[in-house]
């Protein structure tokens, strides 16, 4: 039974690594949506290791979990920002960089999910 759950924390680890890469990322390209992706890391780095957990909230990236946990969610005016700048990038994309009619399709239809998601599921934050 150890073996399994070594299986199982081996990936929490995994992707929460994967998770934090990205959001890494993020900070610096927009439309890659910083806060969701280190959420995610924190996630499952409490499954996986409680030490990279640790190590993630007392990073640079920890300030984005601070700030989630303090307001609750997400304000206003970074939900508005975050849609803003999706849909910039999946406009950029499929009008100068994705010639395929299908891929253009497909491309806008995840920005799509994405911005409706931000807008309507991510929490709001306490103070708006």
């Amino acid at each position: 039974m150890k073996h399994f759950c070594s299986k199982f924390k081996f990936l929490f680890i995994l992707l929460g690594s994967i998770a934090v890469a990205l959001a890494m990322v993020g900070v610096v390209v927009p439309g890659l949506p910083t806060t969701p992706l280190v959420l995610l890391a924190s996630w499952c780095f409490y499954k996986g290791s409680p030490r990279l957990q640790a190590w993630l909230l007392k990073s640079f990236l920890g300030k984005y979990i601070r700030e989630y946990k303090e307001k609750g969610g997400v304000t206003t005016r970074k939900r508005s920002y975050i849609i803003l700048l999706m849909a910039t990038m999946v406009a950029i994309s499929t009008i100068f960089f994705i010639h395929n009619t299908i891929l253009r399709i497909i491309v806008v239809a995840v920005g799509l999910i994405g911005c409706i998601v931000v807008g309507f599921v991510v929490p709001k934050a306490k103070d708006d």
